[in-house]
């Protein structure tokens, strides 16, 4: 069914805009006028194009993203409406004038007309995979099958909401660092470019041999104001390649490899990852989802390929029989907690309430190592500030000590 953009009046005059499906104009202003709204405008829109269709990102496709916090949003609601007995057209048919994203709300209407046209609300789902991920779907498809749609929304809504909590404490408490990290850059910079240079002057006109600090400082002062625009390109060029070498698998593993191998951001890396696996793997099993398209989903949800080669591993071995415990813990990459809960939760019959409890886990831990991180991180960078600016006003202040002396 065609989507329309509509500009229209409402009762009290008032300007509104929107977007409605109908199977035609004529129709979609006899909707307008039956909700007591005057249309002044109304055009089709042209359709999202769906996975199956797309044969690259184009640059549009940049900017049109859906939010994840629109995503869980929508997902909450739905899961309120379809469990107060609402079908579930009519549930996302009520929920499309709430949206405030103008590309999810078109989204959510081609994904209510697939479903009208006899399509499986996973397989409409599907079609938009960079909105919905593989997690959702799947959960989608297992609830629909069960019939437990609104017990799988509920959950999803809940998976979501714990996630992007996680990711707003872990920016909250990398918000600090980062602010300081700027700040020092750029007060440094007009340091250098601008005040060095003036009272450096002052040195040319004599004859007196620089010592090497202040020698240090003039070349570099002089590098960064004539030449900051080759920094800036070969700083530019260098994240183009760095991306670019991480979109390999070879630079991926790489990278990925290197992230678990750090000191103290390694381990934190490690116990996201599997918080990530594990919260995803016991939602699947928990939802019906066989063990197998369990750990093929999870997988790609780990976000580290390490992590990623360990699950494809275990999997080829639970396939041919051998517990998930044991199979995981042949890969020497999951900490020695996380498979002494899950032998746990197989010995028990439990494993699915073990997976959810063993996410919490290193939620918690992930959460109270980054922020042990952060509370370092602020002295270490002043630290650094201190010794950067301890350093050029030494360089400027060693001449001035040594024209003091001959005078003298």
């Amino acid at each position: 069914m065609p989507v329309f953009e509509y500009t229209a009046l409402d009762k009290k005059g008032k300007n509104i805009s929107g977007i409605i499906d109908a199977d035609s104009a004529i129709a979609a202003r006899q909707r307008l006028r039956a909700t007591n709204n005057f249309p002044v405008s109304i055009k089709e829109i042209e359709d999202i194009p769906a996975k199956k269709e797309s044969k690259g990102i184009s640059l549009p496709s940049l900017f049109v993203r859906v939010r994840q916090r629109d995503v869980t949003m929508m997902t909450r609601q739905l899961a309120t409406l379809v469990g107060a007995g609402f079908p579930l057209v009519s549930a996302i048919d009520a929920l499309l004038p709430q949206m405030k994203s103008y590309t999810f709300n078109k989204v959510l209407a081609r994904i209510k007309d697939s479903i009208v046209e006899g399509s499986s609300f996973a397989n409409a789902l599907g079609l938009y995979s960079d909105t919905f991920s593989p997690l959702y779907i799947n959960m989608i498809r297992a609830g629909e099958s069960s019939g437990t749609l609104e017990i799988v929304l509920a959950q999803l809504a809940d998976i979501m909401e714990k996630q992007q909590e996680l990711k707003s404490r872990i920016r909250s408490a990398l918000a600090y660092p980062i602010l300081m990290t700027v700040i020092g850059t750029i007060v440094l910079t007009l340091l250098l470019v601008f005040i060095v240079p003036s009272i450096t002057a002052i040195f040319a006109d004599m004859n007196q041999v620089l010592p090497a600090p202040t020698l240090f400082l003039i070349a570099f002062s002089k590098l960064l104001k004539s030449y900051w625009w080759i920094i800036v390109i070969v700083i530019a060029a260098l994240v183009v390649a760095f991306r670019n070498f991480k979109k390999t698998t070879k630079g991926r593993f790489l990278v990925d490899k290197t992230k678990l191998s750090l000191p103290m951001s390694g381990t934190l890396t490690k116990k996201l990852a599997v918080a990530r696996f594990s919260r995803t793997l016991g939602s699947l099993l928990e939802n019906g989802v066989s063990m197998l398209p369990s750990l093929e989903i999870a997988k790609n949800i780990a976000g580290n390929l390490l992590i990623s080669n360990a699950v494809e591993a275990a999997a080829k071995e639970v396939g041919q029989g051998q517990g998930l415990a044991v199979a995981l813990s042949n890969a020497n990459t999951f900490p020695n907690l996380s498979i002494q809960m899950i032998q746990v939760g197989e010995q028990s019959a439990e494993l699915e309430s073990m997976l959810n409890k063993m996410a919490d886990v290193f939620e918690k831990e992930a959460e109270s190592s980054i922020m042990s991180m952060t509370s370092l991180l602020g002295p270490i960078l002043i630290l650094i500030m201190g010794i950067v600016v301890g350093f050029i006003v030494l360089s400027i202040c060693m001449p001035i000590f040594e024209m003091s002396q001959l005078i003298r």
